[in-house]
């Protein structure tokens, strides 16, 4: 059986395995099941065999997607915590960027910008607040578990890593921190050369444990994950004053684009070599850019101008990373999509049980983020209702499909 249907196969289990209490356990048995068997039939012309593997793999997410929005996420579930001590076809898993995938790095630097208290984790295992800007897991805990590395990937800062952590990889990303350095002023998170600075520490604990020879092949074999720019965006263009209006929209898309460049260039020269690079969310269905547009409370829709300006970036990141990739030798560098899953959330919200998109789960939805999102804050009856945890981030059930669709694409470039 090819060792991708066994490592999605393996994060299927557990990710099912976690919601036990509120998921079909049948179903949820026979969709695993169907990956563990390898349902397969051998074919003698090898570019059929690859499109059948690639027809059930988008069967099974597929499955999932369907099964999983049923999962109840309010603040009353009980999900379990499993971990994977499987094989995988990534012996790690390495991110940078921002809040999005930010595990609980900020929980020990100078800023306001946190999530470590409640009602931030409270669908986390054990319901615990660890930083993480939303009610439960993030991207890279999703993944993380579908292609059955770990459960969860920790911060790098958790002064309580064990060397098993940094083994399996962990996370350097910084909630409010972005490609232009004004955004980390603004912010006071980790700017990606400061995520790079944490990285090559990480690179010298990760060879003092296994020597230096080991500690690059894991590196090089690892997947990197990498989401930043929204905040850049949101804060130099939209919502604040800043010196960087005056590039305007494409000059500024340009601006970030060579931060991006440099930061991917820089990985490559610590020693990564399968880096996935995420696109911009469309920036106007946050409900917090609605807000500052200053939309009527029964009017709130996304907006039309920031979502194309997120488009025309995303078209010019993904040029430029296959430009790049041509230019350092043996690396995968590709970019990956999130805008058409959010946006396909944001406007066919029946499709996936969802009833609200245009205001957070937590207070009024409309401004409430880190510390007006509190543990005085009332919170909806149910997050499963909800696209949006609190005024930019979403729920855990939505961070799930994003991921689903991350895998698809994962599997599709590097298989």
């Amino acid at each position: 059986m090819k060792p991708i249907l066994i490592s999605l196969a393996r994060g299927c289990k557990t990710v099912y395995g976690r919601f036990e209490q509120n998921v079909n356990i049948a179903t949820a048995d026979d969709i695993c099941e169907a990956l563990s068997s390898g349902p397969i039939k051998k074919q003698e012309d090898p570019k059929r065999e690859k499109q059948s593997i690639k027809m059930l793999i988008h069967e099974i997410i597929f499955i999932m997607i369907v099964t999983t929005i049923q999962i109840s996420t309010t603040c009353h579930a009980d999900p379990t915590n499993e971990t994977i001590n499987n094989a995988s076809m990534f012996p790690a898993i390495l991110v940078f960027g921002d809040s999005t995938i930010d595990t609980g790095n900020n929980n020990y630097i100078n800023t306001i910008i946190r999530a470590n208290f409640p009602p931030y984790g409270c669908n986390f295992p054990g319901h615990h607040a660890t930083g993480r800007f939303s009610n439960g897991r993030l991207i890279p805990d999703f993944i993380a578990s579908l292609m059955g590395i770990k459960d969860t990937v920790p911060p790098f800062l958790d002064p309580h890593l064990s060397d098993s952590d940094i083994l399996t990889g962990v996370c350097f990303a910084s909630a409010g921190s972005g490609y232009d350095n004004y955004t980390d002023l603004a912010t006071l998170s980790l700017s990606v050369d400061k995520q790079a600075d944490m990285f090559r520490s990480y690179m010298a604990r990760l060879s003092r444990i296994v020597g230096d020879e080991k500690a690059a092949k894991i590196v090089s074999e690892a997947l990197v994950i990498v989401s930043s720019g929204t905040n850049d965006f949101d804060i130099n263009l939209y919502d604040m004053p800043s010196p960087r209006i005056k590039l305007g929209v494409e000059g500024y898309q340009d601006f970030i684009l060579s931060g991006v460049h440099n930061f991917v260039q820089e990985l490559y020269d610590i020693g990564c070599r399968k880096i996935m690079v995420l696109g911009l969310p469309p920036i106007g269905c946050l409900p917090v850019q609605m807000t500052f547009a200053r939309q009527k409370q029964n009017e709130r829709r996304c907006i039309d101008k920031q979502n194309s300006d997120s488009q025309e970036y995303n078209q010019k990141l993904k040029k430029s990373l296959t430009d790049i990739q041509s230019n350092l030798t043996g690396s995968v560098i590709f970019y990956a999509d999130i805008y058409g899953t959010i946006l396909d959330m944001a406007t066919n919200p029946q499709s996936y049980g969802i009833k609200e998109t245009t205001r957070g789960c937590c207070g009024t939805g409309e401004l409430e983020l880190s510390y007006l999102c509190n543990p005085l804050t009332r919170t909806c009856p149910d997050a499963n209702d909800y696209l949006f945890w609190d005024d930019i981030h979403p729920t855990q059930r939505a961070y799930l499909v994003v991921s689903l669709s991350l895998v698809d694409q994962i599997l599709h470039v590097l298989q």
